[in-house]
């Protein structure tokens, strides 16, 4: 089973309501919510609530909770959501407000609720969120369930006493649950569903636009590399897309560090974050392809990639409160700097360094960002720029179409290097990984068009051009793109610039490109200040 059950419910349940959550949730496909009330309901109430919570400020810089990419996404969840209910025999019924408040008006209306169940999550608001349904149950004597299903291992099945005994470094996490854990087996597909009590008069309500949340809707940039819709319906069609139709997963390790294209990596991450897609499904259906085509490098580091998932999970369920702390996990004092200019400057794409504008140009335009560009942006925030690292998350938490609490704060934390790794003084070289993973420039130009003048990998590096080069590419430095707002000494080893920064090198216009070969360090993701890989 991918639930647990509360001890106390009893079996045979008249009505049940199911709190449906904006984490986990957004699916009926093997759902153990589901599952747990048509073996023990006679009618269910599916309900998904829109807390005004969620569209808030963040804790430290205020910015919105929710972005419109998101939100774009969440709204065509919950409408194919609906959709597929109304085809079961169901209908979803959506409410605007406090979950506990509208949970607790239902079961009046009602009158004859016997349980509440919803998802466990990790994340400390939603918890809150959970306290507090369950005291509005406790009050009016309903029963409550709950299930464990968002994570490829469930948490009773981990390999440690308890959560306090997780280790705080992910190989010694992964080594552990792949030779002493089990993935439970996904459950059957639910194809009818109890329907809603008869005679209750329920109105199924409105689903809201993003105007009536205080958004707009986002134009799709023709771009993006995510060019996709929220919804239970398009994660399986995805699956089915990357794995059974064009078998691009065979080939997953060898291309997930790509930037330009939808089929560079899995891009599950957006209908995991809003439930639309279990983790369990994803591994059986690895498992299936492994046992029917192949099995190599690739299906398992899709698993890989999971498993990281799970961990900052478990993480955020160890540490609570702690991922969002400015000292981090590791309670480490550093003097992050507060500096708006500079920030305002890395949010809108304008540092001077085209591979970091052009990742934060994406993910403004479009909401999503690749894994190496996240990496990169935050050690440039954090290491090049100096600034807290708060910032950059609540950016993130802000704009991300799969943003996830735990992924989100977990991977910032150890960007900045107060997270769980024991590598200290990491840093990314924002040159030579732009010229490991964008050696021609195409992805610079996609998303920097102003550079387009500038051929093959020389884009990375326009302040280093002359100005007969620069002219010839119509780019004028601080008029019609800025110089680098911050300049580290370990990129001139990437570069041919001149240390003394008099002005920019003349490069000649004859011999051999100085678009520098593929290194022999690529895929090396930080660098070290004493070491030579600068």
């Amino acid at each position: 089973m991918e639930g647990l059950c509360v001890p106390g419910v009893p079996r045979a349940v008249v009505v049940a309501i199911l709190y449906l959550s904006r984490r986990c949730d957004v699916r009926i496909y093997r759902s153990c919510v589901f599952h747990w009330a048509q073996r023990n309901a006679e009618h269910i109430v599916p309900l998904y609530c829109f807390d005004p919570g969620h569209y808030l400020g963040t804790a430290n810089y205020n910015l919105p909770r929710t972005g419109p990419f998101r939100l774009r996404f969440l709204l065509d969840s919950i409408q194919d959501l609906r959709t597929s209910l109304i085809q079961g025999g169901s209908t979803l019924v959506v409410r605007r407000g406090r979950p506990e408040q509208v949970v607790g008006d239902l079961i009046k209306q009602l009158g004859s609720v016997s349980a509440v169940a919803f998802h466990e999550e990790v994340a400390p608001e939603d918890q809150q969120v959970e306290r507090g349904v369950k005291d509005i149950c406790s009050q009016m004597k309903v029963k409550v369930h709950t299930c464990w299903g968002s994570t490829l291992y469930h948490r009773d099945d981990l390999p440690f006493n308890h959560l306090s005994r997780l280790p705080d470094v992910y190989t010694q996490f992964r080594k552990a649950v792949e030779t002493q854990g089990r993935v439970r087996p996904v459950l059957p597909t639910l194809d009818q569903l109890k329907p809603l009590p008869p005679g209750s008069g329920l109105d199924e309500g409105p689903i809201p636009s993003p105007e009536e949340l205080e958004q707009t809707d986002p134009v799709r940039d023709p771009r993006s590399a995510f060019p996709c819709s929220g919804g239970e319906t398009q994660a399986l069609a995805r699956l089915q897309h990357y794995f059974w139709d064009t078998d691009a997963v065979s080939t997953y390790k060898e291309t997930r560090n790509g930037l330009i294209g939808l089929d560079y990596s899995t891009k599950f991450s957006p209908w995991l974050a809003v439930g639309c897609l279990s983790p369990r499904y994803i591994y059986q259906q690895i498992k299936k392809y492994e046992s029917e085509r192949t099995a190599n490098q690739s299906t398992y580091w899709v698993v890989f990639e999971l498993l990281w998932r799970d961990y900052f999970k478990f993480i955020g369920a160890k540490y609570g409160d702690r991922l969002f702390d400015i000292k981090g996990l590791q309670d480490k004092s550093i003097p992050w700097k507060k500096d708006m200019n500079l920030f305002n400057a890395w949010k809108e794409g304008r540092t001077g360094v085209p591979f970091v504008d052009a990742n934060m140009r994406e993910l403004a335009l479009t909401g999503f960002m690749s894994n190496r560009g996240r990496q990169n942006v935050a050690s440039f925030l954090t290491k090049d720029l100096g600034l807290d690292w708060r910032m950059g998350a609540e950016w993130f938490h802000y704009l991300l179409v799969d943003h996830d609490v735990s992924s989100n704060y977990g991977n910032w934390l150890y960007s900045a290097g107060i997270g769980n790794d024991p590598r200290e003084n990491r840093k990314f070289n924002m040159i030579k990984q732009g010229l490991d993973y964008d050696n021609n420039g195409d992805y610079v130009r996609h998303w920097v068009p102003e550079l387009k003048g500038i051929r093959g990998g020389e884009v990375h590096t326009p302040w280093t051009l002359s100005s007969a080069s620069l002219s010839h590419s119509l780019v004028s430095l601080n008029d019609t793109y800025p110089s680098p707002i911050v300049m580290a000494p370990e990129w001139s080893r990437h570069t041919n610039k001149k240390p003394t920064g008099a002005g920019p090198s003349a490069r000649g216009k004859k011999g051999p490109s100085h678009t520098p070969k593929q290194h022999k360090d690529r895929g090396i993701d930080f660098y070290f200040s004493k070491s030579k890989n600068f």
